[in-house]
């Protein structure tokens, strides 16, 4: 795909059933679409689900995500979920036959890290659970200087460690990991250092009770601020 035709499928203005990577006898698509003019990626992606763990993981997937709605059979069809996202990371962890679970989070969510770590333990599964600011390494190791810190001032400030974090859920072995709240950057250093496959439970948004796409939706309206550059 060349530069010029760079995928752009959010700015896709086709309806679903006229979208050719949703309707591929009959649908359309626009300039740089990936599914018209990305034939060696396809091909590329195709062959990497050959691999048999890939494929497994890829299919267990897809199950799961039929299995989130009820009435498929019904025509015409309605979406209806029947299952919040907890529940889908258990069946798929069953699924998949993972027995540990490491579950990653930060410490301005210890109460719901506590309360998640009692329902995966409900469900049968080890736990390995490591807080952020796990190794209580100050910042200033990482170059931070007072006025950067969180709480200004030359008090001790733990620096956030997911590199830390990803290493103790690679030394204990865990099948699967998930993600509670990590900050943006963060999250980003555990995804690259964690062995196990990763799946996010949620994420981090400070201002709306961790719901990022608060701001999304109102974006409009009160949080208009974010068209303007």
């Amino acid at each position: 795909m060349s530069e010029k035709g760079m995928s752009g499928c959010a700015a896709c203005t086709l309806t679903a059933r006229d979208r050719v990577c949703l309707n591929p006898a009959a649908g359309k698509g626009g300039k740089g679409c990936p599914t018209l003019v990305g034939k060696q990626l396809i091909q590329k992606a195709a062959d990497t689900y050959r691999q048999e763990e890939v494929l497994e993981f890829a299919r267990q997937a897809s199950i799961q995500e039929g299995e989130g709605y009820t009435n498929r059979d019904r025509r015409p069809f309605v979406l209806h979920p029947v299952k919040p996202r907890i529940i889908e990371i258990c069946e798929f962890s069953r699924k998949m036959g993972y027995n540990r679970l490491g579950l990653a989070f930060c410490a301005g969510l210890a109460r719901e890290a506590a309360l998640v770590e009692q329902i995966f333990q409900n469900q049968g599964f080890q736990v390995v659970s490591v807080i952020c600011k796990a190794g209580a390494v100050p910042k200033e190791t990482i170059g931070l200087s007072d006025d950067q810190k969180v709480r200004v001032g030359p008090a001790h400030e733990s620096m956030c460690n997911p590199v830390l974090q990803a290493l103790v859920l690679n030394e204990a072995g865990t099948d699967f990991n998930i993600l509670l709240g990590l900050c943006v950057g963060h999250d980003s250093l555990f995804f690259k250092y964690a062995e196990a496959p990763v799946t996010v439970l949620a994420v981090k948004d400070r201002l709306t009770g961790h719901n990022p796409l608060a701001a999304v939706y109102t974006s409009n309206t009160y949080y208009s601020r974010l068209n303007v550059p």
